[in-house]
């Protein structure tokens, strides 16, 4: 299996001895060794991930590194955080998935008007299975804990990524920027509940729904 390691927090490096992993196309910064490299049309999830992605507007343009070396990854020196999946699910933002193991599955799933808010239509990407995922933010990632009678509300321009049972719940609120006088509008925040995982960046990223 390959081995995900970070070089610094901002490169990730593949260790791959005949192995294949799945990374953000042109995210290869370096290599050693002999590798070959296959872009993926539709996130390599074939004609229907195609069309699923085209009538959503969530783009994820994925290649295919196999070979024998060492691969090293970044976007644009964003943080990378390690994630180990053990047969869960990860729902992370299209844009902030770097690198996938081979095994795990990716796909696309329905998440209301939260997608919507951050330009990447109703869906966001889901990656499934047994082995490592790294995903991106800008700056370090804070890792929050949601547990049953406990939810956590989140502002979409921050939110990165979520495992486990978890529930999503689109609610209107007033943050503090309506008191700064930046709002045009009645703000809103995803509210989590259940147990799991929550993945949220100290940056928030353009919306164009953050202000309804």
């Amino acid at each position: 299996m390959a081995q995900f390691r970070l070089q610094g927090s901002k490169v990730l490096a593949v260790d791959m001895t005949g192995d294949a992993v799945k990374a953000k196309n042109g995210a290869m910064v370096a290599y050693d060794g002999q590798m070959a490299f296959k872009k993926m049309s539709g996130g390599g999830e074939g004609l229907r991930g195609m069309v699923t992605r085209r009538l959503t507007g969530e783009s994820m343009e994925v290649m295919e590194v196999k070979g024998h070396g060492t691969c090293y990854f970044a976007d644009r020196a964003s943080e990378i955080n390690l994630v180990r999946l053990s047969g869960e699910k990860l729902y992370v933002e299209a844009s902030n998935l770097l690198a996938t193991e081979a095994t795990l599955r990716t796909g696309t799933t329905f998440t209301g008007l939260r997608g919507a808010s951050q330009g990447n239509g109703l869906f966001t990407t889901t990656v499934e299975g047994v082995g490592q995922a790294a995903i991106t933010s800008d700056g370090p990632a804070v890792v929050l804990r949601v547990a049953p009678g406990m939810p956590l509300q989140v502002d979409p321009g921050a939110y990165v990524a979520h495992t486990g049972h978890l529930q999503q719940h689109f609610q209107t609120g007033v943050s503090w920027r309506t008191f700064t006088g930046e709002a045009s509008g009645e703000s809103f925040q995803i509210r989590f509940e259940g147990d799991g995982l929550v993945y949220v960046q100290p940056s928030e990223r353009n919306t164009i729904g953050g202000q309804l």
